[in-house]
């Protein structure tokens, strides 16, 4: 059931689709499918299917209409649809932050498919501070960049705390985070700024 209306959720699929128990792989808040590219690369050769699923309004699902509609029940129903097109009866989970807070809630549901859950960067409560921190870097978010070297840029400073990456991993983080618009002549966020609107009404 979508309580925001009709809209489409896009995913990669990676490794054989017979998999007994699929990964389900949710990303953060601001972040979309493709950061969970290695970690799917590797569990597919270990013969997982894994699948790595766009929240609304990130990356290349679809937007809503209003703000008022990203919220976490229907993100819960989204990923829920998700889990229910694998067609298997136990999934694992892996979730960062929002998708983690996902994850907790659908594991906590009677009936849930999830076997295993494996978050971070969530618990079961969030710090005030912590929470003014994401409002406020959500606000200093750019909304466009001039070319994809400074996109790269601004994705080491903005999310250093993924770690020491390699300038290959930070050039993935990038390439999938933005989107060239001929009409702009510019780099592009693949997120909507309304789910900016929507953290400061709910807080998630």
């Amino acid at each position: 059931m979508s309580v925001g209306g009709p809209h489409h959720i896009a995913f990669t699929d990676w490794g054989p689709i017979g998999s007994a128990v699929p990964v389900i792989c949710v990303p953060g808040l601001t972040r979309q499918g493709r950061d969970f590219d290695f970690l799917a690369a590797e569990l597919s050769r270990c013969g997982r299917r894994v699948l790595c699923p766009d929240l609304p309004g990130r990356g290349r699902s679809g937007r809503f209409l209003s703000p008022l509609q990203y919220i976490l029940p229907q993100h819960c129903a989204d990923l829920t649809a998700v889990c229910l097109a694998t067609g298997a009866e136990t999934i694992d989970w892996v979730g960062t932050s929002l998708g983690g807070l996902i994850g907790m809630v659908l594991a906590g549901l009677p009936g849930s498919r999830i076997r295993r859950l494996v978050i971070n960067d969530i618990g079961p409560t969030v710090p005030v501070a912590a929470e003014a921190r994401i409002g406020e870097k959500l606000v200093d978010m750019p909304k466009a960049f001039k070319t994809f070297d400074e996109a790269v840029t601004f994705y080491r400073s903005a999310f250093s705390d993924y770690g020491e990456l390699d300038d290959t991993c930070w050039r993935h983080i990038a390439r999938h985070s933005i989107q060239w618009s001929e009409t702009d002549q510019t780099f592009n966020l693949l997120f909507d700024r309304s789910i900016i609107r929507a953290y400061h009404l709910y807080r998630y």
